[in-house]
Formats: C-alpha cells, structure tokens, sequence
C-alpha cells in the first residue's frame, strides 16, 4: 500500500530539517517535485512480518504488515483520533510550489552523484512515476544534515536504501544459508554487519550490567507506573501493538515509541529506567517498555526483520521455577529476575510463559546495533526514521506504527 502526501505538508515538515541544508548550486533535477506528491510506502523499509517459515528461495519479498488496532502514536500521546483536516495549511507555512520546485531540484542535483544517490538510482522504479519520493529526497537531506560524512562511511547506508528500494536484491550468504533466519521476511537491511547468532552474550553491554544492577529500583518505577494506572481517572497505557499480541496475551507498557518519549507519559514515576534506556543504548523499533505475558500464553513463532536492530529483555517479574522461556532460532533460554537477555530477532522465535498462575514481565528494548554499527551509520538511520515518521504524521496516517516500522 502506498500512502500519498501532498506537497503542501510535505513542505510544513520542511522546519524540521531546514536548519541542515546547505547551500546548494543550480542544476537539472533528477527529481520532478511539480508532477509527483511526496509520498511513503507500507512496504520495504520498515514494513513488519507476522509469520516465519524455514528455507525458501534465495530472494526475498515484501510482506503485509501486521494490523494494529486504532492510530498507536495518537493513542499514546493522547491525541485526539479525529482525521487531520487537509484542506488548512499550518500557521506559519510560507513556502509555495514554485519555491519548493527549485529547493528540491537543488537538493537532489547536489547528491544524485553521490554514494547514496546512486543507490537510489538502482531502484527498478527510479525515474518513473513509481518511484517514491520519499526515498529520492533522502540522500539530500542525508547530504545536508551529515556535510562531514564521507562516502566510504556511507556504503552500508547505501546498501540499506538498495535493498529497500529493490525488495527482489539478494541477500548476504549469512542469511540465506541459515534456515533458522526466515529471508522473505526481511524488511530492512544493511549489508556487511557480519556475522550474527541467536543470543549474544549480555555482558558486553553496559545497558545489560546497569539495568541488573537497578532491578529493585526499576521493579519500583514499574509499580509505581500500575498504581498511577489503576488511580481513579488513570489510563490503561499497556498497548498492544499488532494483533498478533492481542491473541497472544502479551502487552506493553509503552516508554518509548519509534526511539523517543511520548508526549504525556509520566517519567517522573520511572526516572531510573528511563535513565539507563535513554544513555546507554540508541532505542529503535515501534516501542520499548514493560512487556506483560499472561499465564498459558505465548507469542507465536514469527521474525521481525531488521538486522540493524538488537533485542534486550530483563525479568522484572519472572514465575517460580522461572517458567517462562523464549526460543530463538534452535536456542531456548529462560527469564529470571534482574537477568537479561540479548538477541537477535531476525531468526524466527517465540515464547511461552508455562505457569498456571503467574504473568511474567520483562523489560524489552529494541536498539541499533552498538555492537556492529558506526555511531554515523545510526545517527543516519534514527534521523531517517525520524522523517519517516514525521511524514506520516503531516497527512494524518492511521497506523502510524505499521508504517514506519
């Protein structure tokens, strides 16, 4: 599905980024912003899969998203669900079409020649009216928002926007040889972050050593974050974000959102958590926080696939025996209280809490891999989401958290 954003908001999100361009010089466009609408794309980049299955051929393909229920971020955030009312321009917008024409002419000759805008010239629909704008404006504002960045530090960015471009591009041998890393269900990758495995060792995090060494504290903040729930006028902040969670008896107290606070949320009741997850790790994925897994259930076996990304869950609330295990790929592991685990999602994995009678809770995080990225290669990426997410919001998007993520 391909979601359409007119010029005039994509041209409010210009504020956002405007503090960025440099100056540019005159010169033909690769990019004809006067016949095309910006515009963002379910698919690809960000797109999330509900289901797994071993082997398969050697190249991948775009898969549905998973449905969520309502609008996540509004619900979050508190905002109203009332659609955005297209037909008023934002106070303060002065640009008109014919500025923006030049702006972006001038922004795509500047980084058409470029590492990553050649990357995009690779995609099968570039240059035709298929081609998403999105994609085509972002080696531009990537050019003028990372002026120091070299070509060579941008070759795994660019093998990002091939594969997001071009679902139908072959993957790494690493992960087409492995049956336990489902490849059709990749979305979003980033070639030559070598080799990988289902657990990784959590002592080599300092977000896995300052999380355990503040369990008693943050099981407190968790506590205190139910009490103000259950208060009279509280809101229920535990969410689910696909349907998948709805039958699989699994929810979210949601801390962050897309890597950054909700509007709203009271931090005051969990500073430490929100402390360690702020400092010690680049939070990515559609949300971090408190994740609950009713007695007898579990999450069905599925992968979500993006390499960049790492997984950390610690027991906050484990049951007795801790009868609550995780599998990922051929590995089985078990929560326990104040302990974390680190892994990595591309494989296919699930869960299943065995008490009769107990939840088990967990801290999960989502993050950039430290491990194996540049700190540029994740700036990069966290303002790429960041875009993606604020062109999503200028029309009003329902879904916004299947969208970008």
């Amino acid at each position: 599905m391909r979601v359409s954003i007119s010029l005039w908001s994509a041209v409010t999100l210009f504020p956002l980024v405007a503090e960025s361009f440099a100056p540019i010089s005159h010169g033909p466009s690769h990019l004809s912003a006067t016949t095309t609408a910006l515009a963002a794309s379910g698919g690809g980049f960000g797109a999330a899969s509900s289901s797994s299955s071993k082997g398969g051929g050697k190249k991948k393909k775009k898969t549905s998203t998973r449905k969520t229920k309502g609008n996540l971020l509004k619900t979050l955030n508190d905002e109203p669900m009332a659609k955005a009312d297209k037909s008023k321009r934002p106070r303060g917008t002065t640009y008109n079409r014919s500025e923006q024409d030049v702006l972006l002419e001038q922004l795509a000759e500047a980084s058409s020649k470029g590492v990553l805008g050649q990357a995009v010239a690779c995609s099968p629909t570039h240059g035709t009216p298929e081609a998403d704008p999105f994609w085509e404006l972002v080696p531009s504002l990537i050019a003028s928002k990372f002026p120091s960045a070299t070509e060579k530090s941008l070759e795994r960015v660019a093998s990002m926007i091939r594969h997001t471009l071009d679902p139908n591009l072959p993957l790494e041998d690493s992960i087409l040889d492995d049956e336990w890393r489902p490849h059709d269900e990749i979305h979003a990758y980033m070639d030559g972050l070598g080799p990988t495995k289902p657990f990784w060792d959590p002592h080599r995090l300092e977000l896995c050593q300052k999380l355990s060494e503040n369990i008693d504290v943050i099981e407190e903040e968790y506590e205190s974050l139910l009490e103000d729930m259950n208060k009279p006028g509280g809101k229920d902040r535990f969410q689910s974000v696909t349907s998948m969670n709805y039958e699989a008896g699994w929810r979210t107290l949601v801390l962050f959102y897309n890597g950054h606070r909700i509007d709203g949320f009271p931090y005051h009741l969990c500073p430490v958590t929100t402390e360690i997850m702020e400092s010690s790790v680049p939070i990515a994925g559609r949300i971090a926080g408190f994740n609950r897994q009713q007695a007898q259930t579990g999450i069905p076996l599925h992968s979500d696939g993006n390499n960049m990304w790492l997984t950390c869950q610690m027991g906050i609330k484990v049951p007795k025996n801790n009868a609550a295990y995780i599998r990922v790929g051929p590995e089985t592991q078990r929560w326990a209280r104040g302990e974390c685990l680190l892994y990595d999602t591309t494989y296919e994995h699930e869960t299943f809490n065995e008490s009769e009678d107990e939840e088990r809770v967990v801290l999960h995080i989502d993050f950039f891999n430290t491990l194996r990225m540049t700190p540029l290669e994740i700036a990069i990426m966290q303002y790429i989401y960041t875009l993606r997410e604020e062109f999503m919001k200028a029309e009003g998007v329902g879904k916004v958290g299947e969208q970008i993520l």
